[in-house]
């Protein structure tokens, strides 16, 4: 297989928008990007990120391809976990102490920060709108984040997600539990749990 039928399969398996890393990875030389762009078969749409005619711009996996350390969590993690209803009209992300977050927020994007041992903790894969896979916390720790950023969050939407994980069949108590005390939450969530029960 040639790199142009290469490229080609993977414009295929990424749902039309590669990035440049993804190709690089595969093998295949950044220059046939550039060919592909010169022919109309990608458009460069930002630097580094390729997206094909008949492709939907996916704004979430774009922006996590672009940037590796960042994680959703927060609101995007609750709608993304289907524990609100409600779209969030800012994509929230954590990243870690240390990593440079001026241009996550120019972009507007509220940016948290956790110390680095706690970045990767309860990170797991979804699917975002365009059925492409992000790095996103799973439900139990984006419980532990809300409660832990409780007093600059939307108190119904707060109520409604616990609510909506209490009644999940997937939910995972232990694994809260012990989320909620790594994360110094214990207390304040078991509180929120005997209200909302």
């Amino acid at each position: 297989m040639n790199y142009r039928e290469k490229l080609e399969k993977l414009i295929v398996e990424k749902k039309g928008l590669i990035i440049t890393k993804e190709a690089e990875k595969a093998g295949i030389p950044r220059y046939y990007l550039t060919i592909f762009t010169r022919e109309n078969k990608l458009e460069r749409i930002l630097r580094g990120v390729y997206l094909a005619p008949e492709a939907f711009e996916d704004e979430m996996y774009i922006l996590q391809g672009k940037n590796q350390k960042v994680i959703f969590s927060h609101e995007t993690s609750l709608y993304l976990h289907e524990l609100t209803d409600r779209d969030p009209l800012e994509l929230s992300v954590t990243i870690p102490y240390g990593y440079n977050g001026s241009k996550l927020r120019d972009e507007g994007i509220k940016v948290y920060t956790v110390k680095k041992k706690l970045h990767l903790f309860g990170v797991t894969k979804v699917k975002t709108l365009y059925r492409r896979p992000v790095k996103v916390y799973d439900k139990e720790r984006t419980i532990c984040d809300i409660v832990r950023n409780r007093n600059n969050m939307n108190v119904a939407i707060l109520n409604e997600a616990i609510k909506r994980y209490l009644s999940s069949k997937d939910k995972n108590i232990p694994l809260l539990l012990r989320y909620a005390k790594e994360l110094g939450v214990k207390n304040i969530l078991r509180n929120y749990m005997e209200i909302l029960l």
